[in-house]
């Protein structure tokens, strides 16, 4: 059991926090001043607002898996559909933007993995489409094996969000998954889905059938789980090399909690199902297996017959899918801040996080350019989230990508390109310093922390409307411009993140030296030894479900 703090704390804490309090709390917009109705005049008040509103927002200021949740639009606050989670992965991650493209007829783009991977296999090319949607996206360095850049999904310009989620193969498929395999992996289905879909069935449709038409690489298993402003779909990868996919679609009325991704009772009519899809020997595979018996009389659960088990009610984290979903469902009507605390919640997100994200798919949207994706830069736990519209023109460097967690960074030097890119503070680097030190004596620390988060959110939810307001009067007249008010305003608002944070870790770090010190590991300890995720939940392991814990 950590200790509590002894009178001393008081005295540092009062110390670094009256100054932070001073620079964070009374920090105003004065939202007043850039009224939307001062935009109405033309090019010359929307610039005099823009640059008023930058100055004073500077002023201002175990298993590695992926997990998410779907909440439909009936049970949300503002009708919209909410899509959240993180990605567990020992890998630097960093935000990326990725603008729409043309390509060139015969186009190829290479996929899959090499032998290399967990699961070896062979890299292999598939057709290029002529147009690739702009996106959202966190990528990373390493998983598995597999060839980076690697990607868990994102926001693309039509609302479709897609999550990457572990989902593991009965041993059997992983077993006979043939060396050499071939075909896209995980990754390369996100990020086809996010390039290539107008809707979430269209991308659960795009996954299916490049599994159909070329194969899958897997690493044991895996699902992904997609949302629109209307719906969401869970689709199912299985391992094998048989070509084994299966979809089911989530309603208005429906949430899920996926980690792992799961899908239980399947009609064997899916074919001609609305609410679900398949590849076509999904049936006749598990009959010729042995699996399933279709003259036994019993349904056919997905989750039991090509996956691990009851997963859904068990579960491998200290809270169960199915106990997520009964609080997602007492949250209703659920809104963006409560997504972004069951995200955030210290039972779930840890270490292993290296981002947490909130899709808002709204489908009011009053502008393509709208498409709201908030991002915290590693575990969510300490991290802000901040707001990354999809007209953003860029990334500032200090989120872009840098050589901390990056696999082969300790075998090379530095590409001369990332020079001054490299020379930035690394957002994802200290929130996970502002991590490790609030996570040592979370009983002192967390609390705090998580108030001054979401205190910081909660300015940043309350100017969004106006923001957005902002935007599109002046999309009307310059859509250029508008994308350089959101730009400027998710800039500026990163930096105040950057700024909140050095504070943070500044005080809590002092705080821990003084009251505690600070604790230095064995000699000849293995600092690659992994272990225990540094986590904040106070008596437990958050990696572990309820059964195991000590």
């Amino acid at each position: 059991m950590r200790p509590h703090a002894c009178s001393g704390a008081n005295a540092a804490r009062q110390a670094w926090m009256d100054p932070l309090e001073s620079v964070f709390f009374e920090a105003d917009m004065n939202q007043e001043k850039i009224s939307v109705a001062t935009l109405q005049t033309g090019r010359t008040a929307v610039l005099a607002a823009l640059l008023l509103a930058a100055s004073l927002m500077l002023a201002s200021t175990t298993v590695h898996a992926s997990f998410g949740y779907y909440v439909g639009k009936n049970l949300t606050a503002d009708g919209s559909v909410l899509l959240g989670g993180t990605g567990e992965e020992p890998s630097s991650h960093w935000l990326d933007i990725v603008p729409r493209l043309q390509h060139e007829p015969g186009t190829m783009v290479t996929v899959g993995a090499t032998e290399e991977a967990r699961l070896p296999a062979a890299l292999s090319e598939i057709p290029q489409v002529e147009e690739t949607f702009r996106y959202i996206t966190m990528n990373y360095s390493s998983f598995a094996g597999f060839p980076a850049p690697l990607t868990n999904g994102g926001l693309n310009e039509h609302q479709v969000a897609v999550r990457d989620i572990w989902s593991p193969s009965r041993q059997e498929l992983v077993d006979m998954t043939p060396v050499g395999q071939t075909g896209p992996n995980y990754s390369d289905l996100a990020r086809f889905a996010v390039e290539r879909a107008r809707t979430a069935r269209e991308a659960a449709e795009i996954i299916g059938a490049l599994v159909d038409e070329y194969g899958y690489t897997t690493y044991g298993g895996n699902s992904h789980l997609i949302a629109d402003p209307e719906e969401g779909w869970v689709v199912l990868q299985f391992a094998g090399g048989q070509g084994l996919w299966a979809a089911e679609r989530l309603g208005p009325d429906d949430v899920r909690a996926n980690y792992p991704g799961y899908i239980q009772e399947f009609p064997l009519d899916y074919m001609d199902h609305p609410d679900y899809m398949g590849s076509p020997n999904l049936i006749e595979f598990a009959v010729e297996q042995g699996w399933f018996d279709p003259d036994a009389g019993e349904p056919f659960v997905i989750e039991e017959v090509y996956g691990v088990g009851a997963m859904r009610e068990d579960g491998s984290k200290y809270m169960s899918p199915a106990r997520i979903e009964e609080i997602l469902r007492d949250m209703a009507p659920v809104t963006v801040t409560d997504m972004m605390a069951m995200v955030r919640d210290p039972r779930i997100s840890d270490d292993h996080d290296g981002y947490g994200q909130v899709a808002h798919l709204r489908d009011d949207l009053a502008h393509p350019d709208l498409a709201l994706l908030w991002v915290a830069p590693t575990g969510s736990v300490t991290a802000p989230f901040l707001p990354w519209w999809i007209a953003i023109d860029d990334v500032p460097p200090e989120f872009g990508e840098h050589r901390y967690l990056t696999e082969g960074t300790a075998a090379a030097f530095i590409n001369p390109e990332f020079q001054q890119q490299e020379a930035t503070e690394f957002a994802g680097r200290l929130f996970t310093r502002l991590m490790f030190h609030t996570c040592a004596h979370p009983e002192e620390h967390l609390d705090r922390v998580t108030r001054i988060l979401t205190a910081f959110e909660a300015e940043m939810l309350d100017q969004q409307p106006r923001i957005e307001a902002m935007a599109l009067l002046a999309m009307e007249q310059d859509p250029e411009l508008a994308r350089e008010l959101l730009t400027l305003y998710t800039h500026a608002r990163a930096d105040a993140a950057m700024k909140l944070g050095r504070d943070l870790v500044a005080g809590i770090e002092l705080e821990n030296r003084l009251v505690h010190g600070i604790a230095r590991p064995p000699r000849g300890a293995d600092i690659n030894a992994g272990g225990v995720a540094v986590n904040c939940l106070i008596g437990g392991d958050p990696n572990l479900p309820p059964q195991e814990q000590e």
